[in-house]
């Protein structure tokens, strides 16, 4: 299976010929290949891992694909005039489903707190073929999985740079790296993959750096 990274909290990622996209929002520039996608998954409703064009971009490329996401996604969905005639399943933590070649689990159910004057919406982490882990905008962490590779938050208003390298520390990947960076500099990214990078090695991991475009053969 291979994972390409795109800018901010998206992924594509390939097994047998086919395609899983996670999180293609609003921060993140229109992947060239939108063929073959058999599923899109949606973490939680804000815009920067879901737009309306974005989605009406794959289903037009792959009308077969199916976009799984918490309910308020669906709601969001429903209500925005953009995204009319986009269908969503509705997942929720606990479920697990099998869209061939990939077997998305979920968890979590709830978006990390921001403030508390702003409503806490849903969210949902997924794990695909027990191999890679994206936690959305939450620090929900697998219990009981053995998580191979995490897509690690390093940047968000709701992050704080040590909650994060706690999140690496609880999951213990073999494997981490880097996503939702860009609310950060170049800089202040720096800063948290050295952080991040520490939380990995911890447990016996490692982090790897990726550009947008840039993948990874798991």
């Amino acid at each position: 299976m291979r994972v390409t990274k795109h800018e901010h909290a998206a992924l594509t990622l390939e097994a047998q010929g086919s395609r899983l996209m996670i999180d293609i929002g609003g921060y993140t520039m229109p992947p060239e290949r939108l063929t073959q996608v058999v599923a899109v998954v949606v973490t939680h409703e804000h815009a920067d891992h879901w737009t309306p064009e974005h989605l009406s971009r794959i289903l037009a490329a792959s009308p077969a694909a199916r976009i799984f996401a918490p309910q308020g996604v669906a709601v969001a969905i429903a209500s925005n005039p953009a995204a009319e005639g986009i269908e969503v399943t509705v997942v929720a933590p606990g479920e697990e489903l099998f869209v061939a070649p990939f077997t998305l689990r979920f968890f979590g159910g709830r978006h990390a707190v921001i403030h508390e004057s702003m409503p806490v919406v849903d969210n949902v982490g997924v794990l695909v073929n027990e191999t890679l882990y994206h936690p959305g905008d939450s620090y929900a962490v697998p219990d009981g999985v053995d998580v191979p590779v995490l897509a690690a938050p390093v940047g968000a208003p709701w992050l704080k740079i040590g909650e994060a390298m706690d999140f690496v520390l609880a999951v213990a990947p073999k494997l981490a790296f880097p996503i939702h960076e860009m609310t950060l500099s170049r800089i202040g990214q720096q800063m948290g993959h050295g952080r991040l990078a520490w939380a990995a090695e911890q447990g016996g991991g490692s982090l790897v750096v990726l550009e947008p475009g840039e993948h990874l053969e798991l």
